[in-house]
């Protein structure tokens, strides 16, 4: 009787063994075909005959996102409605006067459509020629190897229209990213990126696998800046990282770069008169600045691009969205709670973040006001206190430069949030020394300075040119805060 109760047990443990092993079979990867690859292959449907999975997801890029799922990047929905930042933030249009940005500025949508919003937007945005192409096409590196500084200064339409007509809308494809002989990693944009690095003592070479799941993105998912020659023609284009190291890519390196260099002057403010550089969409600088998430090793692509099954197939998603656009699966690869729980975190972090910004941004505005007026006292003649002038500028612009900088990046905060909400509420101290400064200033020349300064935003909401005045009866507004009400 023994015997058999040991042979029952030793045939049940055989099975659960079986069981483990199945179970902890690794998922079938996607068969790759027997279809070679060429060299400088640009059609990702090319690239899509050996890996059929991964084309299809990626072509989902261009599909639109289901209403609800994000509050604050919301892309496009069914209705194919884009969302205007410029209604949204009314103080923008002020801060971005004279600007592209202040003519027309909208919520960005999937990949698909870099270079197609390119092709429909404001002309104005694109009058910084061929280099405003960089991050948009993937013939960017080609062009700019073969046409050298014609291919940052030439029009921008002249530099469209050397891209094969069967791509002119295309954008970031297989070939940004891959190397067509083995599939690894790679960066396409040396003349960016790679200089970056270099300039921060970093060996492109010697990056890990994971480490390169974030600068694949880093090739455009960071802010830049576009040199300008003696005829503000562009001459160039680099990522203002100097001064910086690996993980430590700051804000105030960074403005300290801008601010010192007049090659990237690229537009001036018609409400202060100020010569600008610019910044745009920080996101690698703000997730790689040691945020929780970076330190806890996860990579741009764990979060954006994480592993979905097909099929019986497992791949990495290349319909590169937002996690709150994919139902929180990205976060929940990692933590246990529920999804409804992780989005309520994610809103709140948000919703901190806009308040602090709608605060920095009006009085970021308030203070290029009260510049104005200082310069409309002193064409009438009067004099202004020099030192507290200079002094209030210099605030100013720090004020300026932090407001944009979080502004711009596109996680509302998410990416880093203590180092989003210090930034924002270091604007905020920025912009209130100024204006105590400019009214100081003011008040010494006999200029009465009312309490609550006339931003006039419906003036420059107004100078947009054929976008509409305010509200769009398709633009969704979302003020979790209440300043907007207070301000505008």
């Amino acid at each position: 009787m023994k015997i058999k109760q040991m042979s029952l047990l030793l045939l049940l443990v055989i099975f659960a063994a079986m069981i483990a092993l199945i179970s902890c079979t690794p998922e079938k990867a996607e068969m790759v075909q027997p279809v070679k690859i060429a060299d400088n292959e640009y059609d990702p449907a090319k690239w899509g005959k050996a890996y059929p999975t991964h084309f299809e997801l990626w072509k989902m890029t261009e599909e639109p996102t289901p209403a609800g799922k994000s509050k604050y990047k919301r892309g496009f929905d069914a209705d194919r409605i884009t969302y205007d930042k410029l209604s949204e933030f009314p103080y923008l249009a002020l801060l971005f006067n004279g600007w592209g940005f202040g003519v027309e500025y909208n919520e960005p949508r999937g990949h698909a459509y870099m270079l197609k919003d390119q092709l429909e937007i404001d002309p104005s945005r694109v009058g910084a020629g061929g280099v405003c192409l960089t991050c948009k096409t993937p013939y960017a590196a080609k062009f700019e190897k073969e046409m050298g500084v014609n291919y940052y200064k030439d029009p921008w339409k002249d530099v469209h229209a050397m891209i094969p007509k069967e791509h002119q809308e295309l954008g970031v494809a297989c070939i940004d990213c891959h190397d067509n002989k083995d599939m690894s990693l790679k960066i396409s944009r040396g003349f960016t990126l790679v200089k970056a690095l270099e300039g921060m003592g970093v060996d492109p070479g010697k990056l890990t696998r994971q480490e390169m799941r974030s600068v694949a993105c880093a090739q455009c998912h960071v802010t830049y800046n576009i040199k300008k020659d003696d005829n503000k023609k562009s001459v160039g284009i680099y990522f203002p990282w100097q001064g910086s190291t690996w993980e430590n890519i700051t804000v105030e390196n960074i403005i300290k770069q801008i601010r010192n260099d007049a090659s990237v002057r690229e537009w001036k403010h018609k409400v202060t008169g100020y010569p600008m550089p610019f910044m745009r969409h920080p996101e690698f600088e703000l997730f790689s600045l040691k945020s929780v998430h970076w330190n806890a090793g996860a990579s741009c692509a764990d979060c954006h691009m994480p592993y979905t099954k097909v099929g019986a197939k497992k791949v990495s998603d290349h319909r590169v969205t937002s996690p709150m656009k994919n139902d929180m699966k990205a976060c929940m690869q990692c933590h246990t709670e529920s999804k409804e729980w992780l989005k309520e975190q994610v809103t709140a972090i948000q919703d901190r973040t806009v308040s602090l910004m709608i605060r920095a941004g009006y009085a970021t505005a308030t203070t290029a006001k009260l510049i104005e007026k200082v310069h409309t006292a002193q064409a009438e003649g009067k004099m202004i206190d020099k030192e507290l002038y200079e002094k209030a500028r210099d605030y100013y612009l720090e004020a300026y430069f932090r407001s944009l900088y979080i502004g711009a990046e596109n996680s509302v905060g998410f990416h880093n949030p203590t180092e989003a909400l210090r930034v924002l509420g270091d604007a905020v101290a920025f912009a209130t020394k100024s204006e105590a400064l400019l009214r100081q200033a003011l008040a010494k020349s006999g200029i009465d300075t009312p309490l609550v300064v006339n931003l006039e935003l419906d003036k420059y909401l107004n100078e947009r040119g054929k976008k509409k005045l305010m509200y769009d009866a398709k633009v969704v507004v979302e003020d979790p805060s209440g300043l907007q009400k207070k301000f505008f």
